[in-house]
């Protein structure tokens, strides 16, 4: 099992939205970095923190399960779609996704202020400067770090 760190806008996807669909597509990557990572190294089973981002506090919002590895996104090849890209086609794809599922909100969101100071989360990319994928790897202490900061939900 591998963890993982997925980025959303909460105004485009947040989290509450992956909790009332209950699983959903993970679309719309446009980073070659990150779409290797979907095409490639994400596996079903393994764990992602669900991450707020460009947004009044960004922060780790709770926990989802990836349920199905990357398969092509269909939405490049739709023009009315958020993220059309006219050179991927059904026989040669260019972007990836996953399909995710909710597992748990954070009784309290961790936000990148607390994480850059938490004890343990040394050398994560999140924390790095200048970092801006929106899908990348995290270790397991990391993914365990946040997950028991962010507690249980009720």
């Amino acid at each position: 099992m591998n963890y993982w760190l997925f980025k959303s806008e909460p105004d485009c996807f947040s989290l509450q939205d992956l909790k009332k669909k209950k699983t959903e597509h993970w679309d719309g990557v446009r980073n070659y970095q990150a779409r290797n990572f979907l095409r490639d190294e994400i596996e079903k089973g393994d764990m992602v923190i669900f991450y707020h981002s460009s947004c009044a506090e960004p922060s780790a919002a709770g926990v989802a399960k990836v349920v199905r590895s990357g398969y092509p996104d269909f939405t490049a090849w739709d023009p009315h779609s958020e993220h059309p890209d006219p050179k991927s086609t059904k026989e040669n794809p260019r972007w990836y996704m996953v399909d995710v599922q909710f597992e748990r909100e954070f009784k309290n969101p961790v936000t990148l202020r607390e994480m850059r100071t938490m004890a343990g989360l040394e050398g994560m990319q999140l924390l790095a400067q200048g970092n801006r994928l929106s899908v990348m790897p995290i270790s397991k202490q990391h993914f365990e770090i946040i997950v028991k900061a962010g507690g249980k939900k009720k």
